[in-house]
């Protein structure tokens, strides 16, 4: 059975898709995941007015009460941020479970990508994809085949740094899916723009951005793309360091067993204590560096129709 709206548009959401104007998709696990109350409201809030700065009217994404949203009303993010009730974590395969029992999603770059496709949103701002995991080539993120099969631009900070860089890359290439460094030639990776592997695209601005997911999409391709934007100057850390708080983090993970879907948030919670608190202050401006990439990008994009 296939619902005819499975998707439910806020209404600014639905105003800026009839008047043709530029939208961003956002995703909520940050919400609801990645920071403490009220702290993650703060940021989720702030993502939404810099998407508006720019031009572009912000979609976050999430599940409330079994229904799918693509933008939320103020009272819909508190209930996702506050803690007070459950949220589930939602990539492609969760869907149907959250839908069915009627509970709170947020979702994951994979879910994010999917709904957004389904809403008409091309261009998804985050902070970080997940990867190819460190040790075991087996253990790959859903996000991966998501951006190969579903025609979203996701423009993030790279892969989180805590995965395979070099092994996630290899993915994306075997299944088709382009990674074009935003004023860069070089892969981010995520605390520091700095990764040592070369990209084969770069694109200098928004304009041209848009111009190579236009043709990309213009041809028929139906992959999404990644549009890599290393972290400002300003907020990156020293790689030295970082490496080696990851390496703590990665031995703490093995230490107590932690595997499957808890690795990444265990290992990312993890890393902001090793850092002082420093991972997560990185973290929070690549995110809004993204944002606005990805605003401008957006409207660059709908003007080219």
């Amino acid at each position: 059975m296939k619902t005819e709206n499975p998707v439910i548009l806020s209404p600014e959401v639905a105003e800026a898709k009839a008047a043709g104007r530029a939208i961003v998709a956002l995703e909520s696990t940050v919400i609801s995941h990645g920071l403490p109350w009220p702290d993650n409201l703060k940021l989720a809030q702030e993502l939404e007015t810099i998407v508006r700065q720019h031009g572009a009217v912000p979609a976050t994404i999430a599940i409330i009460e079994g229904h799918v949203k693509a933008g939320l009303s103020p009272h819909e993010m508190e209930r996702l941020a506050t803690g007070d009730t459950p949220v589930r974590k939602v990539s492609r395969r969760d869907f149907g479970s959250v839908i069915a029992r009627r509970e709170y999603g947020a979702t994951t770059v994979a879910g994010t990508m999917l709904v957004a496709y389904m809403a008409g949103i091309h261009i998804f701002a985050t902070g970080g994809i997940g990867g190819v995991h460190r040790g075991a080539a087996w253990d790959v993120s859903a996000d991966l085949p998501e951006l190969s099969r579903t025609p979203v631009a996701v423009v993030c900070a790279g892969a989180k740094a805590i995965l395979d860089l070099p092994r996630t890359l290899e993915w994306l290439e075997t299944y088709g899916v382009p990674v074009v460094g935003y004023q860069t030639h070089e892969f981010p990776a995520f605390y520091t723009p700095i990764s040592g592997l070369m990209l084969q695209d770069c694109v200098h601005n928004p304009r041209e951005a848009a111009a190579l997911l236009s043709a990309h999409w213009g041809f028929g391709m139906r992959s999404g793309v990644l549009v890599t934007a290393p972290i400002p100057a300003s907020a990156a850390l020293d790689p030295a360091k970082i490496e080696a708080d990851i390496q703590q983090a990665l031995a703490d993970a093995d230490a107590q067993h932690v595997v499957g879907k808890d690795i990444t948030p265990f290992l990312l919670s993890r890393l902001v204590e090793i850092s002082g608190g420093e991972s997560l202050q990185a973290n929070l401006a690549l995110l809004r560096n993204n944002a606005s990439v990805a605003a401008q990008i957006a409207v660059e994009l709908k003007k080219l129709g």
